[in-house]
């Protein structure tokens, strides 16, 4: 299905690598003009190269989601290149945690609130203005299948996305009337650098993530991208509000 997004404008965060860059490359081939975001400067640059070299409009802007003026720097720096922001999909993430709830510390309690939650509040923050003053606009957030129900040695991370969820939701209704469509996405386990890094440091990892989707695979950040790009859509024109699962089944069962 073709989903024309030419002359639209699409900021996507923790768009180095995985679904963010999966998502970036996608809008770019549907004609979107596409900003980049993410800490990582150097990997966050060859992203956007590749996106270059196969014709699309591409900028690639440096930001850490949980430093307030690192984000309003970026919604500016956003407006004075392509003058307009029609799409944001907030997706820039951590998953650090790997303990029981009583073995964990403050230090990474805050480190993962700090990027999962407030990161997606102030872009939201940020965003919504911009949205406003042009009448309309679209932002999908990145959730997870563990913002659904529970994760067993990830109780912070879970409980971020939830918060993510929730955030999703209010700001949904919360600006509905005025043609800004919230959604959330709500992956399970796909395959991405980080997933490569877990599975090849335990392979358990990797057998029990095949095991918890029905559908009998991982996902790829591809099929990801494609939920985002349907979300922000006119297809989707009446969908907003909702945590969308892309689990292959995970959470049906």
């Amino acid at each position: 299905m073709s989903l024309p997004f030419s002359g639209k404008v699409a900021l996507i965060t923790g768009a180095a690598a995985g679904i963010g860059k999966a998502t970036a490359q996608a809008f770019a081939q549907q004609g979107a003009r596409v900003v980049l975001s993410d800490i990582d400067t150097l990997t966050g640059e060859q992203a956007a190269a590749d996106i270059r070299a196969s014709g699309g409009d591409v900028t690639f802007l440096a930001c850490d989601v949980a430093n307030e003026a690192q984000v309003r720097a970026l919604i500016a720096e956003t407006l004075a290149v392509y003058g307009r922001l029609d799409i944001a999909f907030n997706n820039a993430g951590i998953e650090i945690e790997q303990s029981k709830l009583a073995d964990g510390d403050e230090a990474t309690f805050d480190r993962i609130m700090d990027i999962n939650v407030k990161g997606v509040w102030l872009c939201m923050k940020h965003q919504l203005p911009v949205m406003q003053q042009q009448g309309g606009g679209a932002i999908v957030n990145t959730a997870s299948v563990a913002g659904l129900g529970a994760a067993p040695k990830m109780s912070i991370y879970s409980a971020s996305k939830h918060a993510v969820i929730g955030l999703t939701k209010s700001a949904a209704i919360e600006y509905a009337k005025q043609g800004i469509r919230i959604n959330a996405i709500c992956p399970a386990v796909i395959d991405t650098e980080m997933f490569r890094r877990a599975a090849a440091s335990d392979p358990r990892k990797a057998e029990f993530a095949m095991a918890m989707h029905p559908v009998g695979r991982i996902g790829q950040a591809s099929e990801i991208a494609a939920a985002v790009l349907y979300l922000s859509s006119d297809q989707a024109a009446f969908t907003t509000g909702i945590a969308l699962p892309v689990d292959g089944g995970a959470t049906a069962i």
